[in-house]
Formats: C-alpha cells, sequence, structure tokens
C-alpha cells in the first residue's frame, strides 16, 4: 500500500498501447514498461489520462494490472491505477477491483463532464476513500470542466486513505497554498510548471513527458532534491522544447508517436476520439530529435 512517505519524485502516467486494430498490445506495454522502470523512477501509474482511460474497458483495466504487477515484483516500484470517472458508483467499483488485483494505490480524478458542485466533488472522494486502497486525488480542470478550490482541496486530503494530490490546475497557487498549510504530498502533473512548483512545494511530478528521456526527467528531480538547484533548473529548460512539443496537441497522442518511432511500442494507434498527430507536429518533433541527437 501506497504511504505519503513514498511520495516524492517522478511518477511516470504510462501510455496503452493498442495495435493496429485498436486492441491492446501487451507484447509492446511489456517491452516499453520494462524499459521505463529501469530507470528506477519512484511510481508507475496505470490506467490515467495518459493511458487513455476512458476508453479503457473493466477487462482490460485487470489484463494492464495484472501485467505490471508481474514487470514490477522484482522492484518497489509502486503501482498507481487509475480508477477515476464521471459515475461515483464506477470509481468505487473500480477502486475496489484494483485493490483486489494488487494496486498499490488509486487515482481518482475530479469527475469529469457532470461538473458537480465543491460538496459534490468532496462526497465523491469520500466514497472513494471508504473503499480503504490509498487515494491519490487528481485535480485537472483543463479535462474536467471544473476544479477543486483550496478548501476543498485540503478537505479531501484530510480524509483517511486519501495519501496525495496530483495538481494540473495550471499554476502553483494550489500547491503553495496546501504545503502553507501542511497537507499531504502534492506531485506536479503540468509538465511545464515541474521546477516551479517544485519550489511551490511540490514533493515530484507526476509527468506524462518522463515517458521519453526518463533518466533527464530524474536527474531534475534528483538535483533540486539535492539542493543543486541552477543543475536542476538547467536540467529543466533543456527538457522545455520537448515538453512544449508533446503537448502541442492532445496527449497522449504526440507520446504515442515518439514511442512508436523510437521502436517502444509498435503502433501510435489511439482509440477514438483521440487521433494521430498531424503530419506538421511530426516534422517538428523530428526536427527537435535530430537537433538534439535524440
Amino acid at each position: 500500500m501506497l504511504t505519503e512517505q513514498q511520495i516524492y519524485g517522478i511518477y511516470v502516467p504510462v501510455v496503452t498501447p493498442f495495435n493496429t486494430a485498436g486492441e491492446i498490445d501487451l507484447d509492446s506495454y511489456q517491452h516499453y514498461v520494462n524499459n521505463i522502470i529501469k530507470n528506477s523512477i519512484q511510481g508507475l501509474v496505470v490506467n490515467g489520462t495518459t493511458g487513455e482511460s476512458p476508453t479503457v474497458t473493466v477487462n482490460e483495466l485487470q489484463l494492464l494490472v495484472n501485467a505490471s504487477r508481474e514487470l514490477l515484483k522484482s522492484t518497489s516500484i509502486p503501482l498507481i491505477v487509475g480508477t477515476g470517472t464521471n459515475d461515483t458508483a464506477s470509481t468505487v467499483a473500480r477502486t475496489q477491483l484494483a485493490g483486489e488485483l494488487g494496486a498499490d494505490a488509486v487515482l481518482v480524478v475530479v469527475p469529469y463532464y457532470s461538473r458537480p458542485s465543491q460538496e459534490g466533488i468532496i462526497a465523491h472522494f469520500r466514497k472513494a476513500a471508504e473503499v480503504g486502497v490509498p487515494v491519490m486525488a487528481y485535480d485537472i480542470p483543463g479535462r474536467t470542466g471544473i476544479g477543486m478550490t483550496v478548501d476543498t482541496a485540503r478537505t479531501i486530503l484530510e480524509m483517511e486513505n486519501v495519501v496525495g494530490l496530483k495538481d494540473c490546475s495550471g499554476s502553483p497557487h494550489l500547491v503553495t497554498e496546501l504545503r502553507r498549510h501542511g497537507s499531504k504530498p502534492v506531485l506536479c502533473g503540468d509538465d511545464l510548471n515541474f521546477f516551479q512548483m517544485l519550489g511551490s512545494g511540490a514533493a515530484g511530478g507526476m509527468l506524462a513527458s518522463a515517458n521519453v528521456q526518463t533518466a533527464d526527467f530524474l536527474k531534475i528531480y534528483e538535483y533540486y532534491a539535492a539542493g543543486q538547484l541552477e543543475l536542476s533548473k538547467a536540467a529543466f529548460d533543456e527538457l522545455v522544447p520537448l515538453m512544449t512539443l508533446l503537448f502541442k496537441e492532445s496527449n497522449p497522442a504526440p507520446i504515442k508517436w515518439l514511442l512508436s518511432l523510437n521502436g517502444e511500442i509498435a503502433s501510435d494507434t489511439l482509440r477514438l476520439p483521440l487521433m494521430s498527430i498531424s503530419t506538421g507536429l511530426q516534422e517538428e518533433l523530428s526536427a527537435h530529435l535530430a537537433e538534439m541527437h535524440v
């Protein structure tokens, strides 16, 4: 079970590889995830936004969790499974399933599309937390249409079994206020704000971009944790152009294209309504990689 003390460093939210027929490609998944965990990351996140969670069925989720547990069995890397939906009952059911399958924690997003009140958001997380599996709350108003207020986040983080927060609110304001009140750990989920949010009190990052050049993202955190702030900032600045390109079109399309290009996964196939990246972005990414000799 994930503890607050384990929430630091770099957590990688992985993609869900599909073959050209749109089915889960477990061979690609095992090859690619095995290469990521060789970097001694601090956490692996399955079936998050980057994993196209709204399109993954319960049976497919079981396949992914079982494969991930097998890959992680000889490591101490915790497994976090995305179980949040816009329906509280299905979130509870998926959270129960993840716990039964051996997840160390679940990632539960603010309910999307419904635009609940702050009281509704709190009630949703209370139901998820009552399952008994450690919960990482996930605030991403750009995708859900509604975000947590500071008071809501504090209330949720004070719940039993809620161990931390992934903050994709778009600014350091939330983490700054939470840390000022001595809250449980917060991981930055806005890749381009990562260095700034470390300075505002984030314990690390849950970063989609860390699927690519994982070791370089670890350096940013390691330098920062060692007090070598100039080296950390320099390492961060070097990755800003890549991060900017990786979010120029909807995540995870650019990451999947790059992973496919590098031979990490067999295909960059996504499930509709997401589609592969434009020719223009392919050219930009290729030019950047050539310039960086990646």
